[in-house]
Protein backbone atom coordinates (compact mmCIF):
# COMPACT_ATOMS: atom_id res chain seq x y z
CA UNK A 1 0.00 0.00 0.00
CA UNK A 2 1.47 3.40 -0.82
CA UNK A 3 -0.50 6.97 0.23
CA UNK A 4 -0.10 10.12 -1.49
CA UNK A 5 -1.55 13.87 -0.11
CA UNK A 6 -1.20 15.78 -4.06
CA UNK A 7 2.59 14.84 -5.29
CA UNK A 8 4.04 13.87 -2.20
CA UNK A 9 4.10 10.42 -1.19
CA UNK A 10 3.44 10.08 2.35
CA UNK A 11 3.71 5.96 3.14
CA UNK A 12 6.40 3.78 0.63
CA UNK A 13 5.45 0.47 0.13
CA UNK A 14 4.12 -0.70 3.83
CA UNK A 15 3.11 -3.87 4.53
CA UNK A 16 2.49 -5.89 7.16
CA UNK A 17 0.42 -8.74 8.88
CA UNK A 18 -1.39 -8.32 12.47
CA UNK A 19 -2.49 -11.04 14.15
CA UNK A 20 -5.90 -10.75 15.48
CA UNK A 21 -6.85 -10.31 19.23
CA UNK A 22 -3.02 -9.00 19.64
CA UNK A 23 -1.86 -5.58 20.69
CA UNK A 24 0.08 -4.17 17.77
CA UNK A 25 2.36 -0.79 18.69
CA UNK A 26 3.56 1.08 15.86
CA UNK A 27 6.70 3.08 17.48
CA UNK A 28 8.80 5.61 15.46
CA UNK A 29 10.22 9.18 14.82
CA UNK A 30 8.08 11.72 15.01
CA UNK A 31 7.13 12.38 11.11
CA UNK A 32 7.52 8.98 9.78
CA UNK A 33 3.84 8.51 9.19
CA UNK A 34 2.67 6.34 12.25
CA UNK A 35 -0.58 8.34 12.45
CA UNK A 36 -1.41 8.50 8.75
CA UNK A 37 -1.17 4.59 8.74
CA UNK A 38 -3.61 4.59 11.65
CA UNK A 39 -5.67 6.78 9.87
CA UNK A 40 -5.48 4.42 6.68
CA UNK A 41 -6.64 1.55 8.35
CA UNK A 42 -9.92 3.10 10.06
CA UNK A 43 -10.35 4.73 6.65
CA UNK A 44 -10.28 8.58 8.28
CA UNK A 45 -8.61 9.87 5.21
CA UNK A 46 -11.59 9.30 2.84
CA UNK A 47 -12.97 12.90 2.95
CA UNK A 48 -8.85 14.64 3.06
CA UNK A 49 -8.87 16.39 -0.66
CA UNK A 50 -5.90 15.60 -2.77
CA UNK A 51 -5.51 11.92 -0.97
CA UNK A 52 -5.08 8.42 -2.84
CA UNK A 53 -4.27 5.18 -1.78
CA UNK A 54 -3.06 2.39 -3.97
CA UNK A 55 -2.78 -1.47 -3.13
CA UNK A 56 -5.14 -3.11 -1.24
CA UNK A 57 -5.74 -2.97 2.33
CA UNK A 58 -6.89 -6.58 3.85
CA UNK A 59 -9.96 -7.21 7.12
CA UNK A 60 -10.27 -11.28 6.98
CA UNK A 61 -9.52 -11.25 3.37
CA UNK A 62 -11.78 -8.11 2.21
CA UNK A 63 -10.33 -5.24 1.01
CA UNK A 64 -11.81 -2.54 3.02
CA UNK A 65 -11.52 -0.07 0.31
CA UNK A 66 -13.22 -1.76 -1.66
CA UNK A 67 -16.78 -0.50 -0.37
CA UNK A 68 -18.33 -1.81 3.01
CA UNK A 69 -19.85 0.25 5.85
CA UNK A 70 -17.12 2.82 7.23
CA UNK A 71 -18.91 2.89 10.66
CA UNK A 72 -18.31 -0.95 10.97
CA UNK A 73 -14.86 -1.11 10.01
CA UNK A 74 -14.48 1.47 12.12
CA UNK A 75 -15.87 -0.60 15.50
CA UNK A 76 -13.72 -3.51 14.12
CA UNK A 77 -10.76 -1.72 13.79
CA UNK A 78 -9.98 -0.15 17.36
CA UNK A 79 -7.67 3.06 17.60
CA UNK A 80 -7.68 4.80 21.00
CA UNK A 81 -6.78 8.48 20.85
CA UNK A 82 -3.72 10.03 21.65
Amino acid sequence: MELWYNEFKALHHVSMDIEANRITALIGPSGCGKSTLLRVLNRMNDLVEGCKITGEILLDGEDIYNGGDVNALRKRVGIPPR
